[in-house]
């Protein structure tokens, strides 16, 4: 299965993939690949060390998108397909749905312009499930902020666009949850880790027993 985990700043998507990949490996005796987008691979991460860096405020774009992309294609080359390939479950944090949400709702990028790039550089691979946790803007702004100050890089450019931006990008989310109903599932993203985590579980349940 290839499981991807998306959701607004914030909104403890990190938090419970790392919880699931422990879960389906360690209890379900499961082989797994827990990655990330932007990076996953040593190329991804150096390319990641841009986009989300506060020193590349200025970045344009569409420079952003590109980037976004080049990362990506990486990593589905040299990660995610291969993985598959091997039959082993790939749960990965933020996708081509990112990109969407981000640069498209957030942004106001072209949606269709966007869909043909994602589907180039992933070579049109989609997942068989998006877990998408969804929290008001304000709440995971809040989240994100504390997150940030206890990390040691800097990778706060995209919580330093205003409460507007956030709102379109959580809007497209559920935008896009609504027009793939069989491959979204919506989660509360409000509550302890531990609800949240029982939320998760229920969710892939029909996927992997």
């Amino acid at each position: 299965m290839f499981i991807t985990f998306e959701g607004p700043e914030g909104s403890g998507k990190s938090t419970q993939i790392q919880r699931l990949g422990a879960h389906l490996s360690e209890e379900r005796g499961l082989e797994c690949v827990v990655t990330k987008e932007p990076g996953g691979t040593p190329i991804a991460d150096r390319i990641r060390a841009i986009v989300l860096d506060s020193a590349s405020a200025d970045l344009d774009p569409w420079a952003e998108v590109l980037l976004y992309s080049a990362s990506r294609r990486q990593h589905t080359v040299e990660k995610i397909r291969p993985a598959l390939a091997r039959d082993v479950h790939v749960l990965c944090d933020r996708y081509i749905d990112a990109t969407i949400a981000y640069q498209g709702y957030g942004r106001l990028i072209d949606l269709g312009r966007l869909e043909q790039l994602n589907a180039w550089a992933t070579g049109g691979l989609v997942p068989d499930l998006t877990l998408l946790y969804d929290i008001d803007e304000a709440t995971g702004l809040e989240r994100a902020h504390r997150r940030n100050a206890t990390m040691d890089v800097d990778e706060g450019r995209l919580e330093a666009e205003d409460l507007r931006f956030h709102r379109r990008v959580r809007e497209g989310y559920l935008a896009m949850a609504t027009a793939e109903p069989k491959r979204f599932v919506v989660i509360d993203g409000h509550g302890t880790v531990d609800e949240v985590f029982a939320r998760t579980v229920d969710a892939v349940r029909h996927l992997i027993p």
